[in-house]
């Protein structure tokens, strides 16, 4: 049995100054199709402990996390759910559309933080600086081709410190709600796709590349909601390829937000 994560680290910091701190997480990310989605919770200094039976998402059972969710909503002083579609993972790239639903997520928030804790070892959300030679411009001699186009700068917020932790989800409270709001939000997106594309199981799968998911790629190919830009399993690359017509991932987006 795995040890439920507390509120420790998080109480450090906001003992160290720290009024509101969003806690945020991703999922989707190694999937085939989908949106790629943040969760994030906001807590203070007066936050109780975590609901009961809150872990890392993918330590539950969905039935735990779909009856999680109300109580983490409500335990919070504010969450949302950020998301960023598979056309925007095709045309900036997955770190990109990381961040990109970050800060969908955290423009939502109706408390302001005034610092972020991240999962992981990578802050995906600090956009990054463009790298300047020795001649003093970007990119002048760079014989690298040129990078994928950042996200519109107007669909950015501002953003305060961000702070990364390694296994936050498993360690930390804050972290591991927001992972279920995540999971949660962008599982039942795929289930309202996985009843126009039966096919891919979806439904069961996620978008991830679950074997009924890869004999479908082979068998009829990529849809609108694959993530065309990257080498999927028996197709490749399906950028070039026809696709059938769908509801576009983007209409059944509506963001989530107290």
């Amino acid at each position: 049995m795995s040890i439920a994560p507390s509120l420790r680290f998080e109480r450090t910091l906001l003992r160290g100054g720290v009024r509101h701190l969003a806690a945020c997480d991703e999922v989707g990310r190694g999937a085939l199709s989908g949106p790629v989605t943040i969760g994030v919770v906001v807590i203070s200094e007066t936050t109780r402990t975590a609901p009961q039976g809150v872990r890392d998402s993918k330590l539950l059972t969905p039935e735990a996390r779909q009856r999680l969710v109300p109580r983490i909503q409500r335990w919070a002083a504010c969450w949302a759910v950020g998301h960023a579609t598979p056309t925007e993972i095709d045309d900036f790239g997955i770190i990109a559309a990381l961040r990109l639903a970050g800060h969908r997520a955290l423009g939502q928030l109706s408390i302001p933080p005034d610092q972020v804790l991240l999962d992981g070892n990578h802050d995906y959300l600090t956009p990054p600086v463009p790298a300047v030679l020795e001649d003093g411009e970007p990119g002048l001699f760079d014989p690298l081709p040129p990078p994928r186009p950042e996200p519109p700068a107007a669909e950015l917020v501002a953003l305060p410190p961000v702070r990364t932790r390694i296994k936050a989800d498993l360690t930390c409270a804050a972290v591991a709600a927001a992972s279920i709001l995540a999971k949660t939000a962008r599982d039942a997106l795929m289930v309202e796709l996985d009843a126009r594309h039966p096919e891919y199981c979806w439904g069961e799968n996620k978008g991830y590349s679950a074997p009924a998911h890869i004999d479908a790629l082979a068998r009829f190919g990529p849809t609108v909601h694959h993530r065309r830009s990257w080498s999927l399993p028996g197709v490749g690359s399906g950028l070039e390829s026809e696709l059938p017509v769908a509801v576009p991932v983007e209409a059944l987006i509506s963001e989530e937000t107290a």
